[in-house]
């Protein structure tokens, strides 16, 4: 049955859009986020549309995706006979759902982006950064709200989930709370660690506006505004993979990085953060002096993850204890119940050992390459003279930058594993199909 065209176009957009709201869930036998029921409901219209014979066939870079989702399908199976409780089960049980609608998702993401117009590329990379704006915003009046002494979460969130959330409070200084918003992410960090994508992203496309561009006065303004709520969520784990991301940024764009482009926006940062500091001096140079302490107890858990490893490694090294079974093992140890691995990387390890960890660093390659094939896409585009190349390049620039800068940040957390990074692989790895007709009839 073919459906309306707008209706799957919607259902994509609203997935790439609402895909960071993790607080927006109800309990249904079990978690269900609003990005799960967006996500399958554009999964039931690919469906449809593809058994109605739409769509064309499936590309060459989609139908990779789902060879990655057979052999990551392979290791985990492999694994769950490294499960010995009925803990164990039900915690592999439920990362495999989520490891399987994400790839799903990820392959038809591809498929369908690779069937739309380069317009609706744009759109769709819009709507994917409007959301984590909207997600910014939020924490921004959450912050607000929280200092004037109400919950916002309570206010709006509560009566719609029917859960409870409130943002997070760091501490307190001289008896007032330090917050830190985390939004509708749930914690501060993943906020960080979030938006580090959209400043990456569209970062290089700013600097490369020409003068005079009806775009340029309103991407400096929302450049401040994402790196202003970076800051406040004192995410250590955020500001690391921002400046990775720039280090990428620095290879193309040295000089325009240090242009007045650049500085101007920075300037009325700095302006702004100076005014609020000026106000609370004691408060805020206490708040950043916890954050800068390298021997607190959230650093230490952080780093202690990674002595588990050898651990683990010793007595399951190939494939590891099983998929989203961290938390089982950390809770035999140590008595902690529902425990994450505060790192990505040693998820991976642990939980699939040096198999699983092999294929996602072959999937990893396989999305820089992409990368790398949009990159040369643009230069050839740029040779031919194409106007798109002016957007092209610095969009390859910045997905590139921003991978390396998610990278980076989940050293220390696990937003890998989250419905976001999904879409914005999907975003990344589209480009070279989306944009590679412009040189199809050469």
């Amino acid at each position: 049955m073919r459906l309306p065209r707008p209706l799957v176009d919607g259902l994509f957009l609203a997935t790439a859009f609402c895909v960071t709201f993790e607080k927006v869930h109800w309990e249904l036998a079990g978690t269900v986020n609003l990005a799960d029921v967006l996500t399958l409901l554009f999964l039931g219209a690919f469906v449809a549309d593809r058994s109605a014979g739409l769509g064309g066939r499936l590309p060459r870079l989609a139908a990779t995706i789902l060879l990655f989702l057979a052999a990551f399908l392979v290791v985990y199976l492999i694994g769950f006979f490294n499960l010995d409780t009925e803990q164990a089960l039900a915690q592999f049980a439920k990362g495999l759902v989520k490891f399987l609608v994400h790839f799903a998702f990820l392959a038809a993401a591809i498929a369908y982006l690779a069937a739309r117009s380069e317009r609706f590329y744009w759109r769709a990379l819009a709507w994917f950064c409007a959301g984590l704006v909207a997600n910014a915003g939020y924490g921004v009046i959450q912050l607000v709200a929280a200092r004037a002494g109400r919950d916002l979460d309570e206010l709006l969130l509560a009566p719609v989930t029917g859960g409870a959330s409130s943002i997070n409070i760091y501490g307190a200084v001289e008896g007032v709370n330090v917050y830190r918003p985390n939004a509708l992410t749930g914690d501060p960090n993943h906020l960080g660690i979030m938006l580090v994508l959209p400043l990456l992203i569209l970062t290089p496309i700013y600097l490369r506006l020409e003068r005079g561009s009806r775009l340029r006065l309103p991407l400096a303004v929302l450049l401040s505004f994402l790196l202003v709520v970076e800051l406040a969520t004192l995410s250590r784990s955020g500001l690391l993979g921002l400046a990775v991301g720039v280090l990428v940024l620095a290879v193309p764009y040295r000089r325009r990085l240090v242009s007045a482009a650049t500085l101007l926006p920075l300037g009325a940062v700095g302006a702004v953060l100076a005014y609020l500091v000026s106000r609370e001096a004691n408060f805020f140079e206490t708040v950043l002096r916890s954050r800068i302490e390298t021997g607190d107890g959230s650093t230490s858990v952080h780093f202690s993850v990674y002595g588990f490893i050898p651990d683990v490694l010793s007595s399951h090294p190939l494939f590891g204890l099983g998929l989203n079974n961290f938390s089982v093992y950390y809770e035999f140890v140590t008595g902690k119940t529902n425990w994450g691995p505060h790192s990505f990387y040693v998820a991976l390890l642990v939980e699939t050992g040096l198999v699983g960890t092999l294929l996602f660093a072959l999937f990893l390659r396989y999305v820089f390459r992409r990368l790398g094939d949009a990159r040369r896409l643009g230069r050839s585009l740029a040779a031919a003279g194409d106007p798109v190349a002016a957007r092209l390049r610095p969009l390859a620039w910045g997905l590139t930058a921003g991978l390396a800068g998610t990278l980076a940040a989940n050293a220390f957390y696990l937003t890998m594993q989250f419905y976001y990074f999904y879409v914005f692989t999907a975003l990344a790895v589209a480009v070279p199909l989306v944009f590679g007709r412009r040189l199809a009839p050469a």
